[in-house]
């Protein structure tokens, strides 16, 4: 199968969707965020010194989604009718979720992981002065729909 950003002559390009058709596209992504139990208590409990992490991280998660034709060279720029970040805790790890929604050409797997990297990560950001040790962990799709080939979900 030919990869789908490289040109005849072989320099890389942007996929032309301009003949595929419109439809509802929902892709959602999940980060994994690992830390200390007094960083995890003080995340939970809203008291880390620079503030309510989980509300930065949902409106940077959004943010970031927003920008993601910014970031990633050869995504298409997408008009996102919804965005969602959400988070919940696994033993000790916090999930991370992140969905992204349109009616456009192309999918938005990328934007859904761009929005729960960057929530991971400003969750790191506003933890850090009480564990350096954090870890981003599984960054990954967790499902999608919409589009030419439908539904997927992780198994």
């Amino acid at each position: 199968m030919k990869p789908s950003h490289i040109a005849r002559d072989g320099s890389i390009a942007m996929v032309d969707v301009s003949r595929k058709r419109v439809s509802v596209r929902v892709a959602c992504a999940e980060a994994f965020v690992r830390m200390s139990p007094a960083a995890k208590a003080a995340l939970r409990a809203a008291t880390l010194p620079k503030g309510d992490a989980l509300v930065a991280a949902q409106v940077a998660g959004i943010m970031a989604a927003k920008q993601t034709a910014a970031l990633i060279p050869l995504t298409h720029p997408l008009p996102l009718d919804g965005v969602d970040v959400r988070f919940d805790w696994q033993q000790d790890l916090l999930r991370v979720e992140a969905e992204a929604r349109t009616a456009a050409r192309t999918g938005v797997e990328m934007e859904a992981m761009v929005g729960a990297s960057i929530a991971a990560l400003t969750i790191y950001d506003m933890a850090k002065a009480l564990d350096k040790s954090i870890t981003i962990e599984s960054v990954r799709l967790v499902r999608k729909s919409g589009g030419k080939s439908g539904r997927w979900t992780r198994k």
